[in-house]
């Protein structure tokens, strides 16, 4: 009998639209152990049961026929709740090769950000938050380009924009407060920016709080958090607001000792504001190009802490990748999360930052899925090669990574795993077992 059967329905959303027909995903596993057919329909998990008691769903009425959404064999790959990226710089992305200053024509931007956009959903993320350049260089192009490709994006990927002034106070800002108000009316989603670069950082967060408040937008903030004081001030005035205000990437953080950095963690946890830090690198002209706060102190004060991508190969970081599940191995390698609590950083915590609504692989929830070859969480972290993406109930995105050995005789006497062809592979998660695009690769 299936363990999950249909629920009401969660609160509608726009990201909560009726995905096309319905999919069954067999015998998938779970990061709790058990394996499972989960069933899809309307962009939802309609249910699911154990390993060989779901069916395809079939079309209503008296013999209908088998929904064409059909049936997706995921024997070998771990079923967990897509990852979202809450920063991310989409507007500059891959322009590390390019010479010269960054163009902001609209047409360069919307390819960029169409490009990183697609990579991450190969990785993925079928959730991002662009964190965009508004005023002096950029003017509103850049936000106009970013536009346009949420609109075309729509069915593959939920992407939302940050509009980042950057000098909003004394004579000087008055222009940036204006192009602000007018990237919200243009249908920016939130209002940001980085008070570090103001004269008067106080006075930048006043005025980003008070454009947020009149427009009902969350707040994101680019702050290292190396003033303690600084943090604090910002955390009061912070404090309360909904949607909700986040700040990162708080590297400064890690440099200040441990009990100023308990003081502050206090005072974020006070005030409900989320740290997103960015373990693939620093974003920004900086020398520090490490992007991570101190996430195990912060997380035991009762800090939300999400991880983001930052800079996608471009002058702060050349090789930027954009994957969050790289951004979850760092965590848990180099920071010492645990692979549960490092891919929370990524996926529940991630989508909460975002104001999305929560995914569980349960009846109910949202079907935004991503499969990675592997039958364990830690070691899905450690060679996330092949994923398979679902948003919205459907399959967005593939990637297959497929190993072979020089000598195949060899490999054979040797017992190693190798990709099978049509149905030749192995079912134990070492090998594929599908042909070429397939989800039997091996990673």
């Amino acid at each position: 009998m299936p363990d999950s059967q249909p629920q009401p329905p969660h609160s509608p959303s726009p990201s909560d639209s009726a995905g096309p027909g319905s999919l069954l995903l067999a015998g998938a596993r779970l990061a709790d152990g058990r394996t499972v057919d989960v069933r899809l329909h309307g962009g939802r998990i309609e249910a699911v049961g154990t390993a060989g008691s779901l069916t395809p769903r079939r079309a209503p009425g008296p013999g209908g026929n088998v929904d064409p959404g059909g049936r997706l064999d995921l024997g070998g790959y771990l079923l967990l709740p897509a990852p979202a990226d809450p920063h991310v710089h989409a507007d500059t992305a891959l322009t590390a090769d390019v010479p010269g200053p960054v163009s902001y024509d609209p047409e360069d931007v919307q390819r960029r950000v169409t490009e990183a956009a697609l990579l991450q959903l190969g990785h993925g993320a079928t959730a991002f938050r662009a964190h965009v350049r508004v005023g002096d260089v950029a003017g509103l192009g850049a936000l106009t380009a970013v536009l346009r490709t949420r609109r075309s994006l729509r069915g593959l990927a939920d992407l939302t924009a940050v509009a980042m002034p950057r000098v909003l106070t004394g004579v000087a800002g008055a222009d940036g407060l204006a192009i602000l108000r007018d990237a919200v009316k243009m249908g920016a989603d939130v209002v940001g920016g980085c008070p570090d670069l103001d004269p008067d950082p106080t006075g930048y967060v006043e005025a980003v709080l008070e454009v947020a408040a009149e427009h009902g937008c969350p707040v994101d903030l680019h702050t290292d958090a190396a003033d303690p004081a600084r943090l604090a001030r910002l955390a009061a005035m912070a404090g309360g607001l909904r949607p909700g205000v986040a700040v990162g990437p708080c590297d400064g953080l890690g440099r200040l000792p441990a009990e100023v950095v308990s003081r502050a963690a206090d005072g974020l946890a006070a005030a409900g504001v989320t740290v997103v830090c960015l373990p693939q690198g620093a974003c920004g002209a900086s020398d520090r190009p490490d992007g991570t706060a101190p996430v195990r102190l912060l997380r035991a004060a009762g800090v939300r802490v999400t991880a983001g991508s930052g800079a996608l190969r471009d002058v702060s970081n050349p090789v930027g990748r954009g994957d969050p599940l790289e951004a979850a191995y760092l965590l848990a390698s180099r920071h010492g999360l645990r692979p549960e609590e490092a891919y929370d950083a990524v996926s529940a915590a991630a989508r909460a930052a975002l104001g999305l609504p929560e995914v569980r692989v349960e009846a109910g929830f949202p079907a935004e899925l991503v499969a990675v070859r592997g039958d364990r969480l830690a070691g899905a972290l450690s060679l996330a090669y092949s994923r398979i993406v679902v948003h919205r109930g459907r399959v967005v995105a593939r990637t297959s990574a497929v190993r072979e050995y020089g000598d195949a005789t060899a490999s054979t006497d040797l017992g190693l795993p190798r990709q099978g062809r049509g149905g030749r592979g192995r079912r134990d998660g070492h090998g594929g077992q599908g042909g070429q695009g397939g989800p039997g690769d091996m990673t």
